[in-house]
């Protein structure tokens, strides 16, 4: 995880179809930059296994309940 570049909230804003011109990505990288700096000493380190799984039981819920109507 990574400070975020203006560039890459440009190519992100992008992508979500969010208009962000040079000046906004700047300041938008500027303002999320000190949290990615904050968390940069236990980055990697914290346990990610609990939302993936639940997310994949949302999805197989979602696709069961769909069947079965």
């Amino acid at each position: 995880m990574t400070r975020p570049t203006p560039k890459d909230v440009k190519v992100i804003a992008h992508v979500a179809d969010v208009p962000a011109d040079d000046e906004v990505a700047t300041r938008i990288a500027n303002s999320i930059g000190p949290a990615f700096d904050g968390f940069a000493p236990i980055s990697g380190t914290l346990p990610f296994d609990l939302e993936p799984a639940s997310f994949l039981l949302a999805q197989i819920a979602q696709k069961i309940e769909k069947v079965s109507k």
